[in-house]
């Protein structure tokens, strides 16, 4: 279940800016961007979890603000800002770290989240172990993933974003308002992908590191794909995707003989697995990736 938290949130993040239609690229960058100053939240001042985590979803915000700020009023390509984002998120994860912490043999290292057992299920033979006895961030990408469930399918904004997303043009003739929509859902998906980048250090290797995300940020995006754009189907698919990275870990483990490099590619050739049978049936929001002129009337 660890495993799950960083798929969950990163893709959610990803289907409610595509709801809106903001194709969001940059993931890999945001959450590089979270993980470094989550970690260097938490590391100066002495251990403080709960700063870092605030931090890293502030820093999923602004970029979630700057891909909607150049797309929704600047009208740029949705693809290029993505990845200009991601480089940003890059550059700006590293130089943080090397200017807080320098070069050093041994890399400092911050306090992990730590279980929460609930009363009474973490003691289910088997189950309980697993699903009821998890740090607060597992419990609250299930909870979320249930949330944007119930805002999408039961709630009058949830309808407002997806038709956002679908037909601005007739949205906006029902009085929403397009930008204010694409801003909101491109921000608060910012803040989720930021936050996916932050549960690394602080849940894995407890200090960052270049290399950290692993391309978890670029498998978000095909998870949301797969999920058809749908927090429920993303969760299930989250769930698939974690197995396969604790595989690879597994394999590794053991000792079979088999190249480490091999066993790095487990999780991208699992996409390619599943996207191959499921690509045809792909349902995506209509107006992804276009951007829309109100004062014209049409989308660009």
């Amino acid at each position: 279940m660890l495993t799950l938290v960083p798929y969950v949130l990163a893709s959610q993040g990803t289907m409610l800016a595509g709801r809106a239609g903001i194709f969001n690229v940059s993931q890999e960058g945001i959450m590089l961007a979270g993980a470094s100053v989550g970690f260097l939240g938490a590391y100066l001042s002495g251990g403080n979890l709960l700063q870092g985590l605030v931090l890293a979803t502030v820093t999923g915000a602004l970029f979630g603000l700057a891909l909607a700020y150049f797309t929704t009023t600047l009208k740029m390509d949705q693809f290029v800002v993505g990845l200009a984002l991601f480089f940003i998120g890059l550059a700006i994860s590293t130089l943080l770290y090397r200017l807080a912490v320098g070069v050093t043999l041994t890399p400092p290292l911050i306090p992990t989240l730590r279980e929460i057992a609930l009363p009474g299920l973490s003691h289910i033979p088997v189950v309980g172990e697993i699903v009821f006895r998890q740090n607060v961030l597992v419990y609250g990408a299930i909870v979320l993933s249930l949330i944007l469930y119930l805002f999408l399918y039961t709630s009058g904004p949830g309808l407002a974003l997806r038709a956002v997303g679908e037909h601005p043009m007739a949205a906006d003739s029902l009085g929403v308002n397009v930008p204010v929509v694409r801003y909101v859902a491109t921000v608060v998906g910012g803040m989720l992908i930021g936050l996916a980048g932050a549960y690394l250090p602080m849940v894995y290797t407890a200090t960052f590191t270049d290399g950290i995300v692993r391309g978890r940020g670029w498998l978000s995006i095909a998870l949301t794909f797969f999920g058809g754009w749908s927090p429920h189907l993303i969760f299930f698919g989250a769930l698939f995707f974690a197995a396969v990275e604790v595989l690879a870990f597994r394999v590794q483990v053991t000792g079979i003989g088999v190249p480490y490099q091999v066993i790095l590619m487990l999780p991208y050739l699992a996409t390619m697995a599943v996207m191959m049978p499921t690509f045809r049936r792909l349902q995506i929001p209509a107006f992804l990736g276009k951007n829309y002129d109100r004062e014209r009337r049409m989308l660009l």
